[in-house]
């Protein structure tokens, strides 16, 4: 998809996130991004024309699995899914300039990112591991202090925007680490994606004995691979529940077929977006 040059677009984290990483290899190196501290105030600044002309927002993780609240964030907004990003996520330890291993006494970072290198910092015993909000706040903060005895734990982007060095690239335990984003637009704003083969679709039943079973094999029936199906509670309900279904598809009217299939079996249906399938490389 070709976008303009001045694409801006919101991101949970700071700037040298791996948000913004996905948002380069979305967009390009051009684009514009409105850092934001929540993914709700994510959510809420791609919804508004004044502020951005979308958002990225983190969905899965190929280990830690779904990150549940931003599908409830998805459901109640406005926001279309124009297209995804499967970005690996390779940890780096970021130093100022000149640094060396042996002076270094205190790792900071995310905790997420602090256990998936776990097995690289046990090596070094001496070191003191620090907790902090955000892995590319880190890397902000080890430049800004010129601390020649404290690391950071972040992306190589990190290093390129606040001119540190990369100690030792990539080590992160699981090197096969791939993070889904999705890349969101406005209803207004989200225009039709050519050769699409994916699709983001939220349904429920009607609860009786085997209407799930039934939605599923029209769906089967239909050639349709489906590649993810989640579940979640209905809010104020006796233990009813909803279903986040990706469906991958060869063309948009093997897709439309299926839907119309399933919209008189479902209680109610909404496609969030129909994209292109993101490749993971």
């Amino acid at each position: 998809m070709e976008q303009a040059k001045n694409v801006k677009v919101s991101i949970q984290g700071y700037e040298g996130s791996f948000h913004q990483v996905a948002a380069q290899q979305f967009f390009g190196k051009d684009v514009e991004v409105v850092p934001c501290a929540t993914f709700k105030e994510m959510i809420r600044v791609a919804a508004s024309k004044k502020e951005s002309d979308g958002g990225v927002m983190a969905i899965e993780n190929s280990i830690a699995g779904s990150i549940l609240p931003n599908y409830n964030l998805l459901q109640k907004s406005n926001l279309r899914i124009v297209g995804e990003i499967y970005l690996q996520i390779g940890q780096n330890l970021l130093v100022n300039p000149g640094v060396k291993l042996e002076d270094i006494r205190e790792v900071h970072s995310h905790y997420m990112a602090l256990l998936q290198c776990v097995d690289y910092l046990e090596k070094h015993p001496g070191w003191k591991l620090v907790e902090t909000e955000d892995t590319a706040l880190s890397a902000r903060h080890l430049q800004q202090h010129r601390s020649k005895h404290t690391a950071a734990i972040a992306s190589t982007l990190a290093a390129e925007l606040f001119g540190l060095s990369v100690l030792a690239p990539n080590i992160q335990t699981m090197k096969n680490n791939y993070t889904r984003f999705l890349i969101l637009q406005r209803e207004d704003q989200a225009e039709k994606v050519e050769h699409s083969d994916k699709a983001s679709v939220n349904f429920h039943t009607d609860h009786s004995r085997g209407s799930l079973a039934r939605v599923l094999t029209k769906i089967a029936d239909g050639g349709i691979n489906l590649s993810k199906l989640q579940s979640f509670p209905i809010p104020g309900s006796d233990w009813e529940y909803s279903f986040h279904a990706d469906m991958e598809f060869d063309t948009l009217e093997q897709f439309d077929r299926v839907i119309d299939s399933i919209r008189p079996i479902t209680a109610e249906l909404k496609v969030y977006g129909i994209y292109k399938k993101g490749k993971t490389v």
